[in-house]
């Protein structure tokens, strides 16, 4: 296992695509819902609790090897939003591109022929950490930090909110984080004797519905 992989996979520079994307944080400010640091924290900590959580146990479970095909399909149960599933594949369809290049790998490969538009994100980048010789807890931590650096980052081009700021929301957020990757990692765990239902399956509507508000919108500066 080397952690260097790790820094690299969690990097906001690798180029997989996520710096075009808002993680909803865009429609919650259009909708008043992210108004500053503190209405910020409160969205983050929402979808931690939620995509996240979900996002960390489908990587954790690709990370150990879990059917990805099966774990695509669940993922696409587990997203009712049309417009959050494209959003889902195009981001698995950049992080593969960016994933061969980095860490080839025939499972990798595998999966790129059989989703050529792209596979969900949790499982690509699952499958990526796996790659890099990384393990399930790795994958889970790349993916829920994801869930909310990304609206956190988004939110200081939306509202010019003080980058301070928002690093501090992401630093009080962290023991949360750790308890939801535990989670994650232990649902991953039972889907080898139990199947993808063992996976979580929380729900967010309001990020369901404002992803489908926010892809009929004529502008936007990001794309989901």
């Amino acid at each position: 296992m080397s952690r260097g992989a790790l820094l690299v996979l969690a990097d906001g520079r690798f180029p997989a695509g996520g710096h075009a994307h808002s993680g909803g944080a865009e429609a919650a400010v259009k909708a008043g819902r992210i108004k500053g640091a503190t209405t910020l924290a409160d969205f983050c900590r929402g979808r931690l609790h939620t995509a996240g959580s979900v996002a960390a146990a489908l990587s954790a479970a690709a990370a150990l090897g879990i059917d990805p095909v099966a774990l695509d399909r669940a993922a696409d149960a587990r997203t009712p939003s049309p417009a959050l599933r494209v959003a889902a594949r195009k981001l698995g369809r950049q992080l593969m591109r960016a994933a061969r290049s980095t860490w080839p790998s025939a499972e990798l490969d595998a999966l790129a022929r059989e989703f050529p538009k792209g596979a969900h994100q949790p499982v690509v980048l699952g499958l990526t950490a796996r790659a890099a010789g990384l393990g399930p807890v790795d994958a889970a931590y790349c993916a829920a930090y994801e869930s909310v650096s990304g609206p956190a980052t988004a939110t200081v081009r939306l509202l010019s909110l003080d980058p301070f700021d928002a690093t501090g929301v992401l630093a009080r957020l962290a023991p949360e984080l750790d308890r939801v990757v535990d989670r994650a990692v232990e649902a991953a765990r039972r889907v080898v004797d139990e199947g993808v239902d063992a996976l979580p399956a929380a729900s967010a509507p309001l990020l369901e519905i404002g992803a489908e508000a926010h892809a009929g919108w004529p502008v936007r500066l990001f794309a989901s």
